[in-house]
């Protein structure tokens, strides 16, 4: 048609093609803090890389072309074979490329913790689903590590940033991932009320052979090499197994993909539903402590969610800064209209607070296990999950909205990011059992909470409303566990968002630090993001902070 009825005007395209470390102060600063800066070339260039309109493409083809199933071949033979669309596999590869892996477990470097949240921080906010393989593999390393036969089987491919894709053996592979089946139809989080049974080949035992039969109703990514999975011993104990793609002799375990998850978000990565019809397996530790196998695996994994959330805040607030700052309405640029200051300076204030709070985590993770640090990672770290995993939900809804109905349609990466949101707050334990693990955990280890509170006074600075907020946190856990279990979600807010006080005051500027803290601690806050008094606030340094124009 030669012919137009209108030109177009003031229409701004979704932010492609930027660095997305060199633009992100706060993620800089804090890896040099930690001490990761040997890793920050690495950084520099995977955020330039990422940031590449032709890595935006590959996401989403990689969310809008999902997995399949193809159980049977043309002539019968039952394969079970997922297949991924090839954007999956490079931005797979672009992940294991850079070593991030198992780049917290092979050296003792310091800062190793630190320069791998920043890359994981990173690789969240372009494409989520490919972090669940990465993250149960990584997850996985810690136990392995602790069973030598097994190790010396598979330590090499864990500890390889070579990509392989192939479907083969383990002993044939360059490097391999390791997947998860935990839940099954009945319980959920519950696992004790697993049915799954465990048929030992011989003696049984630690790092014997077993035969699995039963059910998992989540199996994440079932082409993985091998899965850690939880079933039932002879005697009824709950224990944990690695049960490989393939058997010893080459052939493929009896693991049958029943289907295939149709999820909300998530989209990229295949979750399936599997049958054991005696799968063969190798028990992890001994018998009857797969429950403290899991725990254990859970408190790298929730630190994930974390990282994985805080991303999707971070790229949520990015792109409606881009957005706003170029569209215009009434008469100026959506980004100078006073409410849409108040709603994007509360963003910042939230991601970046997120982020302070990951590195934090990140940092007792690779720090001694001396009662402080113990206390962060065992306490703060679901709570932490709760939180963040909470207002990313919330973030991505408001960055949408600050896009208006641009926002809403495909394609886009702001439906992308609403859609995957929820997945990090019900992965690895819902919201409330998060805080029912933080309740138990100061119940249990009193002596924790309280050094978690110790070391939070001092870096709150003397500041009014973290003493005091200290304070009321320390009356409360001296009160009756059944009641306290009720006000779960309360007490986890606030020993998030007093932390994240504390941490800002130490670590960030003092217009981010005096912009959480006014509005945090403000009776009426919460209620909605942006329902905020910006008169008391450097709303400019804070935004020129949070992504420069």
């Amino acid at each position: 048609m030669d012919w137009r009825t209108h030109e177009i005007e003031n229409q701004v395209n979704e932010l492609v093609d930027y660095d997305l470390f060199s633009t992100d102060a706060a993620l800089v600063e804090a890896v040099a803090r930690v001490g990761g800066d040997w890793f920050a070339n690495t950084l520099g260039d995977y955020g330039a890389e990422l940031g590449r309109t032709e890595t935006w493409r590959m996401a989403a083809d990689a969310n809008r072309l999902t997995p399949e199933l193809e159980r049977y071949d043309a002539r019968g033979r039952r394969i079970d074979q997922v297949s991924f669309h090839p954007s999956w596999h490079a931005i797979l590869e672009l992940y294991r490329n850079r070593g991030l892996v198992s780049l917290p477990f092979r050296d003792e470097l310091r800062g190793r913790w630190g320069a791998w949240v920043a890359g994981f921080y990173l690789h969240g906010q372009i494409e989520a689903g490919t972090l669940c393989p990465a993250t149960m593999t990584q997850a996985a390393i810690p136990l392995l590590q602790k069973e030598p036969a097994l190790w010396a089987t598979v330590g090499d491919k864990l500890y390889s940033d070579r990509y392989d894709p192939r479907d083969l053996p383990i002993r044939d592979k360059a490097s391999i991932w390791i997947g998860m089946g935990m839940t099954e139809k009945q319980g959920g989080s519950d696992v004790r009320s697993n049915t799954t049974a465990a048929t030992p080949v011989g003696v049984g035992g630690r790092g014997g052979e077993y035969l699995l039969r039963g059910h998992k109703w989540f199996f994440s990514v079932p082409t993985s090499d091998a899965h850690l999975v939880v079933a039932k011993t002879p005697d009824g104990s709950p224990s944990c197994f690695f049960v490989p793609r393939y058997r010893p002799d080459g052939s493929r375990n009896a693991i049958r993909v029943q289907r295939l998850k149709e999820k909300v978000g998530n989209r990229s990565n295949a979750s399936s539903e599997v049958e054991f019809e005696d799968a063969w397996g190798v028990l992890m530790g001994e018998p009857g402590r797969g429950i403290p196998t899991i725990i254990e695996m859970a408190g790298y994994t929730r630190l994930n969610c974390v990282v994985g959330s805080a991303a999707m805040l971070r790229q949520a607030l990015v792109q409606a800064l881009a957005y706003t700052r170029k569209r215009r309405a009434f008469g100026r640029a959506l980004a100078d209209q006073p409410l849409m200051r108040a709603v994007l300076a509360d963003l910042a204030l939230e991601s970046e607070a997120a982020l302070v709070l990951a590195m934090r985590l990140a940092e007792a993770f690779e720090a001694g296990d001396d009662p402080a640090q113990r206390a962060w990672k065992r306490i703060m770290t679901p709570a932490a999950k709760f939180w963040v995993c909470k207002r990313a939900v919330e973030a991505c809804g408001e960055a949408m909205e600050a896009l208006g109905g641009n926002g809403y349609v495909e394609p886009g990466v702001m439906g992308r990011f609403y859609r995957e949101a929820p997945v990090n707050s019900i992965w690895e334990g819902s919201g409330n059992v998060m805080c029912l693990d933080v309740i138990r955990a100061m119940a249990r280890e009193p002596e924790s909470a309280t050094a978690l509170l110790d070391d939070l006074a001092p870096s709150g600075g003397g500041e009014a409303p973290i003493r005091a907020e200290l304070a009321a946190l320390r009356d409360l856990l001296t009160g009756d566990p059944e009641v306290l279990e009720g006000r779960g979600r309360r007490i986890a807010q606030r020993l998030v968002l007093v932390a994240q006080a504390a941490l800002l005051r130490e670590r960030a500027p003092s217009f981010v630090a005096d912009g959480f803290i006014a509005t945090r601690f403000a009776p009426d806050w919460g209620r909605v993001i942006g329902g905020i008094d910006p008169a008391g606030l450097d709303v400019e340094p804070l935004l020129a902070r949070a992504f420069p124009t």
